[in-house]
């Protein structure tokens, strides 16, 4: 196999040039055994095989850089740069990451995992190149779905001054994680399709070489041909604000790639280099559904099909349940995602009320706002995102909802920890955040019914309101438990003395198997669940202290700005008679790993809290 002769960085270029099409089917198919085995972003990867390839043998890696933009796509960079081994624990914990990590590699050179930061980030290295005297190349790889952001148009103004060599590659397969929409997608999409200008250009070419000049001739006429494009292709928009536009290229032909970046490694401005890929290539499912195969977990490599079978209903199904219902009761109810219809749920209120949907594109900031306008309007919008991803649109949340107190809700998606995808991706920061912002309430369901009862009561509020629920089956206990929902009041589950549990959210689940190993320790023990992390039941945290001599809070949530610190400074200004024991995430960054290990590590499993409780008591 010619991918055996691949073991460390700048290996790939002792390949013959009519190999290439074989390592790229090799590449391709190694990925898709692996990650059949451990899960992982496999469309995008498949996507970028080629493109990868041609980037390591058109660049000096470690010296020259690549910046990946989200970093998903950088599996083929991994496997190229000697990290082969690595795949057999891939997003596990103790294992590879995902994405880029500088301290896995020199050949990592910035970490990534959101959308949208390459062009300013590799803006920011090529700066840092030029007063360090440096000479390496710097290429930022950013996808068509990522380019809905706002932050690269920023990069973008920045870049077009200047009068230096950065290299971007716009990977265009006409896919985020669902398909993109909006200005930017059918701009790209013309250029995509712009045959007049294709068929001019190959036209021309070929009739110059038919004539003894030849090739000579076709080389000058490349040079020439940014005139030709501004008289035919509509727009062109990068080359009007001063970026050098060179494309579209193949991006699944090796050879046309090296000769494109080597062309733009000679230029002393910026150059953008628009590749077209198909996102999933070489795997027939992963071609034929790629937003499925965007994320997937473990799956058959013959059918595609997930090995773990479905059984129970998340709680992205149960919201989406309760949207259509929602959607259907209240005409002004409106839902909006930011390119994640499916990974959130909306995508049956989109079918169902088309004229209420709205997908905004990699766009967090510009949903927050454009939530709020909605609802001057008069509509009662939903912001379905992911616990993660919000927090790109904090100074939005506070300036232009909560400033408003206007009537946004917050379905918050993936909050507490989410596993394999790692620090980028944990959603352990979202109450310490929307906690700083006044008028803001936030809540969290201890079960499916409670996330149903919640979403309508934050409909009925008229105010802002996040509901933060985990990723992952469920919880379908304590159904008989379903008291009507006041704003910041808790709900007394089962009341005894000596120990209390005030659990938020996810945390209630966990919080009962504490509650019955306390009681086989003969220790009585109440369990309360907060529902509100803002504002809290502090009524019910005097009353507590009135009978007990601890209180256990629960959240899975850093400690700084949580529900936790927020108890315990209550019972220190107001000196109540009881101790306060704080079960919450560590105030650092969690690394991927499977959820429950990761539980385990951090201290908030059952078994960790039941030691940590004996420890306070002894």
């Amino acid at each position: 196999m010619l991918l055996d002769q691949i073991q460390q960085t700048n290996d790939i270029k002792k390949i013959a040039p009519k190999d290439y099409p074989q390592l790229a089917g090799e590449i391709r198919q190694f990925l898709i055994e692996k990650i059949s085995r451990t899960g992982g972003h496999l469309g995008s990867n498949l996507g970028a095989v080629e493109l990868t390839m041609a980037l390591h043998l058109a660049l000096n890696l470690p010296e020259d850089k690549i910046v990946w933009d989200v970093g998903h796509q950088s599996y083929t960079h991994k496997l190229l740069t000697g990290r082969r081994e690595g795949f057999e624990n891939l997003r596990k914990y103790g294992g590879m990451s995902g994405f880029p990590k500088r301290k896995e590699s020199d050949c990592d050179c910035f970490d990534t995992g959101h959308s949208s930061t390459s062009l300013s980030a590799g803006l920011g290295l090529v700066r840092a190149r030029d007063i360090m005297k440096g000479t390496n190349t710097i290429v930022s790889v950013i996808g068509d779905g990522a380019l809905t952001g706002g932050m690269a148009y920023e990069a973008l103004n920045n870049a077009a001054r200047m009068e230096t060599n950065f290299i971007i590659i716009l990977n265009d397969n006409n896919m985020s994680i669902s398909e993109n929409v909006g200005g930017v997608s059918k701009y790209l999409n013309n250029i995509r399709t712009s045959n007049a200008y294709l068929d001019v250009k190959d036209s021309i070419y070929n009739a110059i070489r038919k004539t003894k000049y030849g090739d000579g001739v076709v080389t000058g006429v490349r040079r020439a041909k940014n005139s030709l494009k501004q008289l035919v292709i509509p727009g062109m928009w990068f080359e009007d604000i001063g970026i050098t536009y060179l494309g579209p290229v193949d991006g699944h032909d090796v050879k046309g790639l090296v000769r494109v970046i080597n062309e733009a490694k000679r230029r002393k401005n910026c150059v953008l280099i628009h590749v077209l890929t198909q996102k999933g290539k070489g795997y027939g499912p992963a071609e034929k559904h790629p937003a499925r195969f965007h994320g997937a977990e473990p799956f058959d490599v013959a059918t595609g099909v997930p090995l773990k079978k479905k059984t129970k209903a998340n709680y992205t199904d149960v919201f989406s349940t309760v949207m259509v219902k929602l959607g259907a009761r209240h005409e002004d109810v409106a839902a909006i995602t930011a390119a994640m219809a499916d990974g959130t749920g909306l995508k049956r209120f989109r079918s169902v009320y088309p004229d209420r949907f709205f997908d905004v594109g990699i766009a967090e900031e510009h949903a927050v706002t454009f939530a709020a306008g909605l609802a001057v309007g008069g509509l009662h919008p939903v912001v379905a995102v992911y616990s993660s991803f919000l927090q790109r649109a904090y100074d939005q949340i506070l300036h232009d909802v909560c400033l408003q107190n206007l009537p946004v809700i917050f379905a918050i998606d993936r909050a507490g920890l989410v596993g394999s995808d790692g620090e980028t991706h944990q959603g352990i920061f979202d109450l310490s955040y929307l906690s700083s912002i006044p008028n803001m309430h936030i809540m969290a369901p201890k079960n499916k019914w409670e996330l149903s009862d919640m979403m309508k009561f934050a409909y009925e509020f008229k105010g802002p309101v996040a509901i933060r629920y985990p990723r992952g089956e469920a919880f379908d206990g304590l159904a008989q438990m379903r008291a009507p929902i006041e704003m910041g009041k808790s709900e007394m589950l089962y009341e005894e003395s000596g120990i209390a549990i005030f659990a938020l959210g996810s945390m209630v689940e966990t919080a009962l198997g504490v509650r019955e190993a306390l009681k086989a320790q003969g220790r009585a023990c109440t369990l309360v669940n907060a529902r509100f992390a803002k504002p809290f039941d502090a009524e019910m945290i005097r009353r507590l202290s009135e009978t007990h001599e601890l209180i256990v809070t629960m959240e899975e949530n850093v400690a700084s700005g949580g529900l936790g610190e927020k108890v315990r400074a209550l019972a220190d200004e107001e000196r109540l008679p009881v101790r306060i024991l704080s079960i919450h995430i560590p105030d650092e960054y969690v690394e991927h790993g499977n959820v429950e290990i990761l539980k385990k590590e951090i201290g908030i499993d059952g078994q960790s809290i039941l030691e940590k409780i004996s420890r306070e008591l002894s």
